[in-house]
């Protein structure tokens, strides 16, 4: 286990970069929008369950691997970003779909919601490459087990983001629903969203690099 001074340090850290809104923020904000707050949270938790993985990866070493391959690292980013353009794509050709506010979910099963998220979380390689360079530095190598302190160090990124991004959901998520007494005011949202998710698809595409 990190000491207590080190992983109050890193879960500051991480708060702190968490809270500026980033790639995850926006995905969860733009399914909130198409799908309301039970979407969005459920949302939520299958990208941090895509973390899971990663924080695996980088405790066993793997996830260097990964970074360090050109090929690899570059077909995780277009595989992820192919897929935030597909959910977009899809949101604003449904976009009048089903009835105007509610039953989104529904229509949309929740494993299925789950699944999605879980896999833009697997294929974000920003999150895998901040883990590789910042979970380190908060380890003790001389107290040994430094898998087990960078799987730690890797929960508690996740139990923040978690938190902070169903706060967004939630957010969002009442935004529609209050703005959701017009089916074409619904269909604008739905739109919004998948516009937002296809433009987040298409910088992950074009951000060259691991930076």
């Amino acid at each position: 286990m990190p000491e207590a001074s080190s992983l109050l340090a890193f879960a500051l850290a991480a708060f702190a970069l968490i809270a500026v809104p980033g790639p995850s923020v926006l995905f969860v904000i733009g399914r909130s929008l198409v799908l309301g707050r039970a979407g969005g949270l459920l949302s939520v938790a299958g990208n941090a369950a895509g973390m899971l993985p990663q924080i695996a990866a980088v405790a066993l070493g793997v996830g260097v691997i990964v970074a360090e391959s050109a090929v690899l690292f570059t077909m995780i980013r277009l595989a992820g970003a192919a897929y935030l353009v597909y959910l977009g794509v899809q949101a604003v050709r449904h976009r009048n779909a089903g009835p105007p506010a509610g039953a989104a979910v529904a229509r949309t099963s929740a494993p299925r919601i789950l699944r999605e998220g879980f896999l833009v979380g697997l294929s974000n390689p920003k999150s895998l490459v901040f883990f590789i360079a910042v979970l380190p530095q908060f380890v003790d190598y001389a107290a040994g087990s430094v898998p087990l302190q960078l799987a730690v160090l890797g929960l508690v990124f996740v139990a923040i983001a978690l938190v902070s991004d169903s706060v967004w959901a939630l957010a969002a998520g009442t935004a529609r629903s209050w703005l959701a007494g017009s089916p074409r005011r619904v269909a604008r949202m739905r739109a919004a969203g998948g516009v937002m998710m296809i433009g987040l698809g298409g910088t992950l595409a074009a951000v060259g690099g691991k930076g």
